[in-house]
């Protein structure tokens, strides 16, 4: 049967046009590339070469023989460049899960600077409540998954990568927007949008008022942030919420104001402790970790 030195051989004699330029191109010895061509011919039960005055003139067959041969090697250059690049994490392919506001915001801004340099890589981003961001991390159905705390499960690993906070998100033309800003005991006159109750950061808001003795008056559910502050943009009432979306997307007249006492969570990367990691996933999470100004090697808390 044919093998890959067989070809190799043809292919730097063709290039070079002698024996010896074949074998210094392939750093072997002159008598090594002679016995290979011999054993190739043998095989192929035809001769690729006349030799006329001391020189190799390809027959026609081997003139038939070369593009084929040369698109092997194409291809195998393709495959070590593509080699190149995924060891260097320029290239491949990544699957990231997170909650809305941190897809809609940190990894937004972080997957588009960070393929500014790797053209050839591709991110896939999806959008999703904490429970479901944990459970594709754990199925290996996401590489990478950003939610808010708690995260609990054995299966993973997480790092706290960046911490945020309920603030008050409301109509500049509110009488509480000339508040620099705003406690509970302010809001109990007006309506409120916030997290259902099954909603991963609606028991940091009941905490938060219950602890100052307040019962607010909810008249809109929601179960993502972005609703919320869409619902006070078209006057609903004051959405207490995480307001992260609102500072990567200003709307007109809406305004954001801190809630004190200050109500603070973290949000933490996740990776499957089994599932492979690719120099392209590495460099991601340092970049992510760089953007949320934690930097270097962020505490693993599970």
């Amino acid at each position: 049967m044919l093998n890959l030195r067989h070809v190799e051989v043809f292919h730097a004699i063709m290039r070079t046009g002698s024996i010896t330029g074949a074998a210094e191109s392939l750093n072997v010895t002159q008598p090594a590339v002679s016995a290979v061509l011999k054993h190739f011919e043998s095989r192929l039960q035809m001769s690729l070469f006349d030799r006329v005055n001391g020189r190799l003139r390809p027959t026609p067959e081997a003139e038939a023989l070369l593009p084929d041969v040369a698109e092997i090697f194409n291809r195998l250059e393709a495959v070590e460049r593509l080699s190149r690049d995924l060891a260097g994490g320029l290239r491949g392919s990544l699957s990231v899960a997170a909650t809305s506001p941190l897809a809609n915001g940190l990894l937004a801004r972080a997957v588009a600077s960070f393929l500014h340099d790797r053209p050839h890589a591709r991110i896939a981003i999806q959008a999703l409540g904490s429970p479901v961001v944990l459970e594709r991390v754990i199925n290996r159905e996401a590489d990478i998954g950003v939610s808010y705390e708690p995260v609990i499960s054995a299966y993973v690993e997480t790092e706290v990568l960046s911490s945020g906070s309920i603030a008050c998100v409301l109509k500049d033309s509110h009488p509480l927007a000339a508040l620099e800003s705003i406690s509970p005991h302010d809001l109990m006159p007006y309506p409120i949008i916030t997290y259902l109750p099954q909603a991963l950061l609606r028991p940091y808001v009941d905490k938060a008022m219950s602890d100052a003795g307040v019962a607010l008056n909810i008249t809109v559910g929601v179960g993502l942030s972005i609703t919320g502050i869409m619902l006070a943009f078209n006057g609903a009432g004051i959405a207490l919420v995480e307001p992260d979306l609102l500072r990567e997307l200003p709307l007109p007249g809406l305004v954001s104001r801190p809630l004190i006492p200050r109500v603070e969570f973290k949000s933490l990367l996740m990776i499957n402790r089994s599932a492979p990691r690719s120099q392209l996933m590495l460099d991601f999470i340092d970049h992510v970790r760089e953007l949320a100004g934690e930097g270097g090697m962020a505490k693993v808390i599970g």
